[in-house]
């Protein structure tokens, strides 16, 4: 049997379902939503080549038929074009309200399906099927959905609950590890921010998740997917604690438009380092001991990732220009940038009192050690 997380939202309330063959078993999960046995799906060529036949034959035990949209794969594809080739291709489908969209793919897929599932005739409900760890223990869950526009990151969207999360940890294997640890920098990111227990388990349980344990990858998935459930149980629409989950993202998001959304930089490279930035910045103002940031870099450098802005191939702007981008956030409130800072490890907090000269020189110190 798989774990299974309840995410317990009044009126919206759903399942994530963590376990390997989650997708031979996806006609039995799904069925009891459907009002009539079909269903629609969008995944991107990638993804569609690897694990779209197994979801057919998984649906076909119970006989639901599938029609399915390939997308291309990568960051670009979270656009305006993609939004309106989904529900233009949904609506020729005559997906009706009470129908079901699957979003089978990583975070982009997930982001975008997502979307266009909200806006579809005022909303329609979506499964999420999430095939990359990123989206396994992230993007799936929390009902965020949306697309990047020339000012920034998922600055367009809207919240939209999913009705089912299936997370088929097996399909973790088809990974390359630069994916699977690009996820494992928002898996080390609950460590940070709420569970110091979590993180030392990380220290000694990371290298074996990443080497395949299976054990291992279903207690993390659970153990992240149950923190970010009791975040977004307390605080659906970011008024308040579900603003912790975004450790590392200010400093993420301005480095990901820094470098076009490319291979350059994955989104949970630009985390994991987001996250070290953030402890640094957190010692400079005194706020935790200097071996806080040093134990996270450890342990960041001894799974093999990205961890200073070193690590990111090609130039980056001046410190200036990314204190800029930094404002473009949506974590901007009043014009003021917010923070998510730590008392320590697994002890995070939100804050907006942090003087412009200091982000500007951990910038200028991290772009320095670049040279």
């Amino acid at each position: 049997m798989p774990e299974t997380v309840h995410v317990d939202l009044p009126g919206r309330a759903y399942d994530v379902l963590i376990g390997p063959d989650l997708l031979s078993a996806a006609g039995r999960h799904v069925a009891p939503f459907l009002a009539r046995p079909r269903v629609t799906v969008i995944t991107d060529e990638t993804v569609g080549a690897l694990h779209l036949e197994a979801l057919r034959e998984g649906l076909a035990s119970a006989g639901i038929t599938l029609e399915a949209l390939h997308l291309p794969p990568g960051e670009a594809t979270k656009s305006w074009a993609s939004v309106e080739r989904c529900t233009d291709w949904l609506l020729d489908q005559k997906v009706e309200r009470r129908d079901v969209v699957i979003a089978l793919g990583g975070g982009v897929i997930g982001d975008l399906v997502g979307f266009a599932a909200a806006i579809l005739r005022r909303g329609v409900r979506f499964v999420q099927i999430p095939t990359s760890l990123l989206a396994q223990v992230d993007s799936s869950v929390g009902g965020k959905t949306g697309i990047n526009v020339r000012q920034g990151k998922n600055l367009i969207g809207a919240f939209h609950q999913p009705t089912l999360v299936l997370a088929d940890t097996a399909v973790l294997g088809t990974l390359q590890p630069r994916d699977f640890l690009a996820g494992y920098g928002e898996v080390v990111k609950y460590g940070l921010l709420g569970d110091a227990s979590f993180f030392e388990w990380l220290e000694t349980q990371g290298p074996a998740m990443s080497a395949g344990d299976m054990g291992a990858r279903i207690a993390a998935v659970q153990r992240s997917v149950q923190m970010k459930a009791d975040i977004v149980m307390r605080d659906e629409t970011e008024q308040g604690d579900r603003a912790l989950l975004n450790l590392g993202h200010t400093f993420c998001h301005a480095l990901e438009t820094a470098t076009g959304y490319s291979d350059r930089l994955l989104h949970g490279e630009g985390v994991a380092i987001g996250c070290a930035l953030a402890f640094e910045l957190s010692a400079r103002l005194g706020l935790c001991a200097q071996e806080e940031p040093s134990r996270v870099r450890a342990h960041l450098r001894a799974m093999g990732m990205k961890t200073d802005l070193a690590d990111i191939d090609g130039d980056l702007p001046s410190a200036e220009a990314l204190l800029d981008l930094m404002g473009q956030d949506k974590k901007v409130v009043d014009g003021q940038l917010r923070f998510i800072l730590a008392r320590g490890i697994g002890q995070a907090f939100v804050t907006s009192d942090v003087p412009r000269d200091v982000v500007l020189n951990l910038l200028r110190d991290a772009l320095r050690d670049r040279s």
